[in-house]
């Protein structure tokens, strides 16, 4: 499949006033007074239209630069107070900037110099560049007429000084952004498009063209692996799935210290025999967002070549309807070995990240699994669609995720796993039955998961709310929100 990674250009120069053309100021609230302006009819104008550095205030205008009669644009966007801002503040402002230069058709901008104690320059630098370029996405393969974005270069100024920790935040955004368009290129194809097969030839392209190892099972090797529930959810599709094995090791001296991902891969998702409302199944392409999370963010960790071991599979497969698909009332079986009682067969994905989750323990012999999927309607219901909902069986590891959002501002909430919510998953009838009801929907299908992790330190991102965006938001664009990327690649870090 052809990728457009699309985005802005991203360069770095050393700052200087006569070589920076149009600019990007950013004024903090409480530093506008001290504020160095281009020039003070610059600030007389923006206190007349009543600018002062409060979070989401933009003002632009022109000004003749020095002697040279030079006029430049001028956008300056507002922090708020520095004691309050962080990494995802300066993402809004610079979206906010950006939108600025779109209206005023400005093809080049440089920001200026920053120096925010409160933030780390190399993180600074990082969170502009993977903004910029998720700010320039665009999904147009299907359109006749594209929609051409202004903007084609963004320049980072820095004093020399600062060489070396803006160039490798620079390096870092640029991975990340590009990573995250590459997984909402994968998630916005159609399903008629996007099929088990067609994901699994994405990935051996991202594997080949930054570094890591892809191994593809077809249907007979899935069967040898005993992955009943798996090949349950796909029985109904022409489309015959594919089980995609992801390995990236860059720790080989440690061979038994290996990081495990597990995206959920349904390329699209009818509810099989339990169908869906027509309304809301044309946004069912999007339930193989949680694969698209992990070949992201194994692309770049492999393109940072970063010193940990990962592993990451995807158990992909259609959930549609036919004679041969699998019914209400079924008993399955599980690579596992427990007995599933079917009472959905729309709680599908569930049933294959079961299978994947045994897999990646047995076979890849991973001492800690993160899976990642679109699970359930009820984490939209819980949280919204600005949070992904998280179930675990270790807290230190869900402050290890905690930390990692804190990075790329992907907000996250723990929900709670007590005995009680078990129960709702069990039946007298099998080992466990595949929903635990109405109450605690998020929950229950969490620790239906949890049943397979054999006691490994395990967390869970229901993202089911936070995968797709309805409308543009700051940076993202209608659509697939790609995320998971940059989170699970923070959450590699926090391994090293």
């Amino acid at each position: 499949m052809e990728k457009e990674l699309s985005g802005v250009e991203i360069r770095a120069l050393i700052y200087s006033p006569e070589t920076v053309g149009d600019v990007l100021l950013f004024v903090a609230e409480d530093g506008f007074a001290d504020y160095q302006w281009p020039c003070d009819d610059v600030k007389a104008i923006a206190e007349a239209q009543g600018f002062k550095g409060e979070s989401g205030q933009v003002f632009s205008t022109a000004y003749l630069a020095g002697d040279t009669g030079t006029v430049r644009r001028l956008i300056v966007v507002g922090l708020g107070k520095l004691a309050e801002l962080e990494l995802e503040g300066v993402r809004k402002a610079l979206s906010r900037g950006l939108d600025e230069a779109d209206k005023l058709k400005v093809t080049s901008l440089t920001t200026a110099p920053w120096g925010w104690d409160s933030l780390a320059l190399k993180d600074v630098a990082r969170a502009l560049a993977e903004t910029a370029i998720l700010k320039g996405y665009r999904f147009e393969r299907y359109l006749e007429k594209k929609k051409e974005s202004s903007l084609k270069t963004l320049q980072l100024g820095y004093e020399e000084e600062q060489e070396v920790d803006v160039l490798a935040g620079l390096k870092v955004g640029v991975t990340l952004g590009q990573s995250t368009n590459l997984a909402r290129d994968l998630v916005n194809e159609p399903g008629n498009q996007m099929t088990p097969a067609q994901l699994a030839q994405a990935a051996q392209q991202a594997g080949e063209e930054y570094g890591f190892e892809v191994e593809v099972f077809e249907e007979k090797a899935i069967e040898e692996l005993g992955m009943e529930a798996f090949l349950a959810v796909g029985r109904a599709s022409v489309n015959r799935p594919r089980l995609i094995v992801m390995r990236y090791f860059g720790k080989p001296d440690k061979p038994d210290e290996v990081l495990g991902y597990v995206g959920k891969g349904i390329t699209f998702d009818s509810g099989g025999l339990s169908l869906k409302p027509a309304g809301g199944m044309a946004g069912m392409k999007y339930d193989m967002a949680g694969s698209a999370a992990v070949i992201g963010a194994m692309s770049a960790i492999a393109r940072e070549k970063l010193p940990l071991n990962v592993v990451a599979v995807v158990a992909a497969c259609e959930n549609l309807v036919s004679s041969t698909g699998y019914r209400p009332g079924d008993i399955i079986g599980s690579m596992a070995g427990k007995t599933i009682l079917i009472e959905s067969t729309d709680a599908e994905g569930r049933l294959t990240l079961a299978d994947a989750v045994h897999y990646i323990i047995e076979k890849e012999k991973v001492n800690t699994v993160v899976d990642i999927a679109t699970l359930t309607g009820a984490a939209i219901v819980a949280l919204g669609n600005t949070t992904t909902g998280v179930v675990t069986n270790d807290q230190k590891l869900y402050e290890k995720m905690q930390a990692a959002s804190e990075q790329c501002g992907e907000r996250i909430w723990q929900l709670p796993s007590f005995p009680e919510y078990r129960e709702q998953n069990k039946t007298p009838f099998a080992d466990l039955k595949n929903t635990g009801g109405r109450p605690a929907g998020t929950v229950t299908a969490g620790l239906f998961i949890e049943a397979f992790v054999q006691d490994k330190p395990w967390i869970h991102l229901d993202i089911a709310g936070t995968a797709s965006a309805s409308k543009p938001r700051d940076y993202l664009a209608e659509g697939a929100t790609g995320v998971g990327v940059r989170l699970l690649y923070h959450f590699a870090e926090t391994f090293i």
